[in-house]
């Protein structure tokens, strides 16, 4: 057996490691995220990288090009946050404009239907890319946008992350991903606290700015 299909069983469930210690990240990288630290990317890039590996493992490649994508977005969020935060001064927090909502509802619409088209054509072509091409595709567009809405400080990208954990859930623990299913209903309470928090943070930021 390599090291990447190692684990343990628990309850006729055979847990991967990978999947195990790259969720702990994830569960670190929201957490991390909640007290605005730009640590949350390294470990988000840790995650990502340990999560593309059990994803592979487990013939879900739809996740597994999730993960890669978090790994280059985990690249442009530290860099975002360290130019938004170099000094010293606190990094800006706000809710997204009316414009940028609406651009993040229709990257999500034309992004899902346009990469689960993929995934359904790679599948006939006897790629094997996705045995649920729409959730699949839903889940990694979706992450890519929170994703991306959190390197650019917008209070908006818990909710994206609550929408993509409805469907995150279901698809991981039918995947065989016990321990990714766990965690994305953990990730629910942590993405409430949240978006709580920054909230907060963002109005009275806007009460003081002129």
């Amino acid at each position: 057996m390599s090291w990447t299909e190692a684990g343990f069983d628990v309850f006729g469930q055979h847990v991967l490691w990978t999947d195990l210690v790259g969720n702990v990240c994830a569960l670190g990288t929201v957490w991390l995220a909640i007290r605005k630290t730009i640590w949350t990317w390294p470990v988000q890039l840790l995650g990502s990288v340990l999560l593309f590996v059990a994803s592979v493992s487990a013939h879900i490649t739809g996740n597994a090009l999730k993960q890669a994508l978090f790994g280059i977005l985990a690249v442009y969020g530290w860099v975002k946050w360290s130019r938004g935060t170099r000094g010293g001064a606190e990094l800006p927090i706000r809710s997204a404009r009316v414009r940028e909502r609406v651009a993040l509802v229709g990257v999500m619409i034309a992004g899902t239907v346009a990469v689960a088209l993929l995934f359904t054509f790679l599948n006939s072509r006897g790629w094997n890319i996705s045995w649920a091409p729409w959730p699949d595709a839903y889940i990694f567009v979706g992450s890519a946008v929170a994703t991306w809405a959190q390197g650019k400080a917008l209070v908006d990208f818990w909710i994206i992350w609550v929408a993509v954990d409805l469907v995150g859930v279901p698809l991981a623990f039918s995947s065989g991903l016990v321990v990714s299913g766990l965690v994305y209903g953990l990730f629910f309470v942590m993405v409430m606290i949240g978006f709580r928090d920054w909230l907060r943070q963002s109005r009275e930021l806007r009460a003081v700015t002129p």
